[in-house]
């Protein structure tokens, strides 16, 4: 009975899944260096007695906002732990959306025994202070996804953690980050945004498909055995993501190809594995349109498909070749070279096909190969044969 969960952790590709789960923290962040430095400048101020910071991080689903501020405050922790004892607490405002809600969070933190209710939030603000000074603790407080308690419940929270301070002989309890998808400075008062200043802001630029497939590279050195995977399937993950720029979907596809695999009993990833797993993502649920390509861009997809069922990316010289077999299959003559190449250009805009240029024959030349990162290219064979024959007899 229990035959069919054999293949399960049974090793064959995943060595370790630690690095595919959501909250896997690698040591160095893929391709962010520059954008880490600026965050520390930003940040600086913590590292000396007496000191406290603010930013404000934002940028799309998948840039990795969440993920560096919290390599962030793991490594100032560790790296001037003889000057100052800091921690921090990231609060998901998405779980907790209400000003009283992100106080308990906060406090109970500190002391997991601290009452929920009867206090006001000047009262847990009071506490919490003087819970960081007995310790001669640096709190740094990130409120993740903070648009949603700003919609909720305003910016007052903000102008009271900022203010804690106030009317105290010490200060530099504690420091605040804002992470947001949403320009942030837009739901701040002028009060607020004055304490916060309008340089202490950092986006992060989605990634691009070099920066998507280095992030793969990076999980399946830590995550899969060697040899399991390809330059071509690292390549044809990053072309997968890049529609939508999201870091955690080229991971996931990772994650995904590498079980998809393991599933059939195989020991190495195949195109066809990463290409049936993003053909699931929402960007690519309606399905491919082919039905109104032309007859001949119609053939000219069906021999890349044919090709890509079992290669990660074809040569433009191949795709003509490969061309020319499927005309004579269908006994009609073949259009010219420009013809051809602007069928390629149509199926590009379309995405779907991914293209890239590479140097050959030792740098003295360039040439164009082509991928189908979003779909199964057997399942589009498939629709095109029965197609061409019909459109052909119009």
């Amino acid at each position: 009975m229990s035959g069919y969960l054999d293949r399960i952790g049974a090793g064959l590709i995943i060595k370790d899944g630690t690095p595919f789960n959501f909250d896997y923290l690698p040591n160095e962040l893929v391709m962010r260096d520059e954008e880490m430095s600026n965050f520390a400048s930003m940040m600086s101020s913590i590292v000396a007695p007496g000191g406290s910071s603010r930013a404000i991080v934002t940028g799309n689903v998948g840039t990795g906002k969440s993920a560096m501020v919290r390599r962030f405050c793991e490594d100032i922790a560790k790296k001037f732990s003889e000057r100052r004892n800091i921690r921090h607490i990231i609060v998901n405002c998405r779980n907790a959306a209400t000003k009283p809600e992100v106080l308990k969070t906060i406090v109970q933190h500190l002391d997991p025994r601290y009452p929920d209710r009867g206090l006001g939030s000047g009262e847990i603000l009071a506490s919490v202070r003087k819970m960081l000074t007995s310790s001669g603790e640096h709190l740094i407080v990130v409120l993740d996804e903070v648009n949603h308690l700003l919609r909720r419940s305003g910016d007052d929270i903000l102008y009271q953690l900022l203010r804690i301070d106030e009317g105290h002989s010490e200060h530099g309890t504690l420091s605040l980050v804002l992470i947001s998808q949403e320009q942030t400075l837009d739901f701040l008062e002028p009060a607020v945004i004055s304490r916060f200043g309008r340089s202490n802001q950092l986006r992060l630029e989605p990634y691009d498909e070099q920066g998507l497939m280095e992030i793969a590279r990076q999980r399946a050195r830590i995550g899969l055995i060697d040899g399991s995977y390809s330059e071509g399937i690292l390549r044809l993950i990053g072309q997968a993501a890049s529609e939508i720029s999201d870091a955690r979907v080229a991971i996931e596809l990772l994650e995904g190809a590498a079980k998809r695999a393991e599933l059939d009993g195989r020991s190495e990833i195949e195109p066809r594995d990463v290409q049936s797993v993003s053909s699931l993502q929402p960007t690519n649920l309606e399905g491919i349109e082919v039905d109104d390509l032309p007859p001949h861009c119609m053939m000219v997809l069906l021999g890349i498909c044919r090709r890509l069922k079992n290669d990660n990316e074809i040569a433009t010289g191949d795709i003509e070749s490969i061309y020319k077999v499927v005309c004579e299959e269908f006994s009609v003559e073949g259009k010219g070279h420009t013809t051809l190449w602007k069928y390629l250009k149509r199926l590009e805009d379309r995405d779907i096909l991914a293209s890239r240029l590479s140097t050959v024959n030792q740098g003295r030349g360039r040439t164009q190969f082509f991928s189908m990162p979003a779909a199964l290219p057997a399942d589009i064979e498939r629709r095109l044969e029965t197609l061409i024959p019909a459109r052909l007899r119009r």
